[in-house]
């Protein structure tokens, strides 16, 4: 009676862990919080096959109050499922971003690399050509500084002193490779995401890399292939033009001795000839991304120490930020010196993509009080650090306080209740959010569970998102659906 007692227990949790997968993945905010102050061990758990926890589908699907309720839960931001995805990688595919800077705040790990083809959240990013995206994941290695267009442009002699800019740090990491030598800048320039491309050269991609063969990598184009093949290839005018400008040779030839125009005349993209036949007189002149966000480095640090989602003000409060009117101000931007709420400014941050300011440093933003360029924020005197809260480390095996695992006799018959863990220590309250109220500690009425619900609810698609491509691979497919999810080749075969 013991065992079927603790079996009872973990099929309980089953199809909690289901029920949470479902919210997760419908945005219901309010079943989410109700799953997790019942049992916050549920943040934990993933699905058969696939290993999809509920982080990987409310990433997948843009939910990024779940997402903030699940971390603060105690999930582990990085975890992967069964293809190496984490649920950064999740929203950088189908461009969440503010999923993606829900994530970086909780500093998610952009280094972590896929088992299909060794790509990054920056490749998903670039492939898709999300250019929020991709400037949320460089948040930490563009600093607040008004000499950072000059200094990648190697014009300034101040860079060895500032301390927040490691110039090589940044180069590396935009130019890191994936399986077969593929960069952001391959994925950008092949799929005609000119925004992309033209953030990724500002912050140090190199037009010089070529592919390399692996000996697993399907390359339509060739090993040794340059950005500039396949910006052919893909057949974007502009992304050519693009790669030109900022000093990719016409001649360079791959290992199949193929130029950049040889691979337009292969793909029948004739409108390219005019355009990769001669190269220009002179450069065209380079004006630099409007994705840069100077501030958002600065804005980002005072958001993780003092938290982001303060209460909402009182109705005393006589000066309320004046975006939202609703919170407090807590940062100043300097120079104007007006004053915002962190979320506010956050925004203001992450959504900006106009062209630059005349007579100001490239990449600050527009004040939108006074149009004052901003380049940096600073936190208004009397803010106190947030305290950062303990996260469980639960398994999902046993509640340790079922009777089954306290050793005590079961009198419950077998159309049991939910596992219940003990509320006052357990509960993990919001840290300072105004978005996730606390919910009274009420017990859920008993459920029944019949032989279908305790296996949990049957997966009918693997996929995280509806009407989407799917995750699971067979063996046969292993290799070549691995590819065609980074190398997206599918769209110009057809338009070939």
């Amino acid at each position: 009676m013991g065992f079927l007692s603790i079996m009872g227990n973990s099929f309980g949790c089953s199809a909690s862990g289901e029920r949470l997968v479902s919210a997760a993945r419908d945005g219901d905010l309010q079943e989410a919080k109700a799953l997790l102050e019942y049992n916050p061990r549920l943040a934990r758990y993933s699905t058969f096959g696939v290993r999809n926890s509920p982080l990987h589908y409310s990433a997948a699907q843009g939910h990024h109050e779940i997402v903030s309720l699940l971390i603060e839960s105690g999930v582990d931001i990085n975890l992967r499922n069964i293809s190496g995805q984490t649920a950064l990688m999740q929203a950088c595919q189908y461009g969440h971003w503010e999923v993606v800077q829900t994530l970086m705040l909780f500093k998610a790990n952009i280094h972590r690399t896929d088992y299909l083809n060794g790509g990054t959240a920056l490749h998903l990013a670039s492939l898709n050509g999300h250019t929020r995206c991709v400037r949320l994941l460089l948040t930490d290695y563009v600093p607040s500084i008004p000499e950072f267009w000059n200094m990648m442009r190697g014009k300034s002699t101040h860079e060895s002193s500032i301390p927040d800019f490691d110039k090589s740090s940044l180069s590396k990491l935009v130019n890191e490779k994936a399986d077969g030598g593929i960069t952001a800048l391959h994925m950008a320039a092949l799929n005609g995401h000119a925004e992309t491309m033209h953030l990724l050269l500002d912050l140090g991609a190199s037009v010089s890399l070529v592919t390399v063969e692996d000996g697993s990598t399907i390359d339509l184009i060739g090993a040794g292939s340059s950005p500039l093949h396949y910006a052919a290839c893909g057949g974007s005018a502009v992304c050519c033009e693009v790669l030109i400008a900022r000093g990719a040779s016409l001649d360079a030839e791959n290992a199949n001795g193929w130029t950049p125009l040889m691979v337009a005349r292969s793909w029948h993209r004739n409108w390219l000839e005019g355009i990769l036949s001669n190269q220009p007189d002179h450069r065209a002149k380079i004006l630099p991304s409007p994705y840069i966000s100077l501030p958002l480095m600065s804005i980002m640090r005072i958001a993780r120490e003092f938290g982001w989602r303060s209460t909402i003000q009182s109705p005393a409060c006589i000066d309320p930020c004046v975006v939202c009117l609703e919170r407090r101000c807590t940062v100043a931007a300097e120079g104007c010196n007006h004053e915002f709420c962190t979320r506010c400014a956050l925004y203001l941050c992450s959504t900006n993509s106009t062209s630059t300011i005349p007579s100001s440093p490239p990449g600050s933003i527009p004040c939108p009080l006074c149009r004052h360029a901003i380049v940096s924020f600073a936190k208004i005197p009397g803010m106190s650090p947030m305290r950062e809260l303990p996260r469980t480390s639960l398994s999902l095996s046993l509640c340790a306080t079922c009777p089954a695992a306290d050793g005590s006799d079961s009198t419950t018959p077998m159309a049991t209740q939910l596992c219940k863990p003990d509320f006052h220590c357990t509960r993990i309250p919001p840290l300072g959010s105004s978005s996730f109220w606390s919910l009274s500690c009420q017990r859920f009425p008993p459920t029944k569970f019949y032989s279908s619900l305790c296996m949990g609810v049957p997966e009918t698609s693997s996929c995280l998102m509806r009407c989407s491509r799917s995750l699971r691979r067979s063996a046969s497919q292993g290799e070549s659906s691995g590819r065609s999810c980074l190398f997206a080749f599918s769209h110009i075969a057809d338009s070939s």
